[in-house]
């Protein structure tokens, strides 16, 4: 996938930017022929299988909507390219900008950036929550609903963490919701890089726990949506300490485990498959193996679940097979199991997902 931006040019004064309007940086703007004649090229030498495009704010949002559009235009009718394009819809993007992205992406997406209007607020001065994110996020929402005339698009956001000195109880609420009301197919988290953004900013002075604390915190977030998408949790199951934060030390799946005692052990013989989903150390491909394995007879170890790995062995404290309790695995030479922080660069743009 090509990421890239049309422009790092921009009006808007996005607090946790470093492109933001009142830096002295740098600035580049490319011609939509530039951009792909450029993705073309790559294309033809298989280097790429997909344009994600996306911009600082030129002139205004439906000027520079109109330019990536154009770039989606070139590509579909001059260069007859049938394949990837992700359009960024850029905060305040009018409906007709909207719907001529939609007839030219196979995906687009508007970062909601942070999950309440009071958060935003201490993002920009320039942008308003109401009027330049949630009206177009329920624009492309109501033209991308099952039997709409762009029900083929999906829509995704981004989340900016750490910035705006957002809880994670509001950013659990508000992926809920997105899930739930707005029809989003995927939300994705960018942890605040300090440094990069306005020193006033309540994301430069709040006090870390650890340097790896903000990428920690994104990492824990994605776990959290893949427990809302993938494995039937709501919002309000997420389990959160007293002041609205995620466990930094634990997955929130064991973590909800910990607190619901009386739902274990689970017998692999008998559980439904949401009764599997709700046990560490399973996910979908797991309990689908499971299930296949149990339709071939009764499961007796782990071994007739899978290959030894630690993720089956942390399973083994929450299950069993019937009267018989699980046997953990002897994880011979494994190694030490480390910590995942979901790929983040440090200093990467914000306007481009991970």
């Amino acid at each position: 996938m090509l990421k890239t931006l049309l422009s790092n040019a921009c009006v808007n004064d996005c607090r946790y930017c470093p492109f933001r309007s009142d830096r002295d940086t740098p600035r580049t703007t490319l011609t939509p022929e530039e951009v792909a004649a450029a993705y073309m090229d790559f294309v033809r030498r298989g280097s790429v299988h997909g344009l994600f495009l996306s911009s600082g704010v030129v002139r205004g949002a439906d000027h520079t909507m109109e330019r990536m559009a154009a770039v989606a235009r070139i590509l579909r009718r001059r260069y007859d390219y049938h394949g990837y394009l992700h359009l960024k819809i850029l905060p305040g993007a009018s409906d007709a900008a909207i719907e001529e992205a939609l007839s030219l992406a196979n995906c687009v997406s508007l970062n909601v950036e942070v999950p309440t209007a009071a958060a935003f607020a201490r993002l920009s001065r320039t942008k308003d929550y109401f009027r330049d994110i949630v009206r177009p996020l329920k624009r492309i929402s109501a033209l991308t609903a099952r039997g709409a005339p762009f029900a083929r698009v999906r829509q995704s956001t981004q989340f900016i963490v750490g910035a705006a000195d957002e809880s994670d109880a509001d950013i659990v609420k508000a992926m809920g919701a997105l899930y739930r009301r707005w029809g989003v197919a995927r939300v994705y988290f960018s942890a605040y890089q300090r440094g990069l953004g306005d020193p006033s900013l309540p994301g430069e002075r709040a006090p870390q726990p650890s340097p790896d604390a903000p990428l920690t915190r994104e990492h824990r977030l994605y776990q959290a949506d893949w427990l809302l998408r993938k494995y039937g949790f709501e919002a309000e199951e997420i389990p959160l300490d007293p002041a609205g934060r995620l466990a930094l030390d634990a997955d929130p799946k064991e973590t909800w485990a910990r607190l619901h005692p009386e739902r274990f052990p689970v017998d692999v013989n008998r559980a439904e498959r949401h009764e599997l989903l709700r046990v560490p150390g399973l996910g979908p491909v797991a309990v689908d193996r499971l299930l296949a394995a149990r339709r071939e007879g009764r499961l007796e170890s782990l071994d007739d679940i899978g290959p030894p790995s630690r993720r089956l062995a942390k399973a083994a404290h929450y299950i069993t097979f019937g009267d018989a309790p699980s046997r953990p695995f002897a994880l011979v030479g494994l190694g030490t199991l480390s910590r995942s922080s979901s790929g983040q660069t440090p200093g990467r743009c914000p306007c481009v997902p991970p």
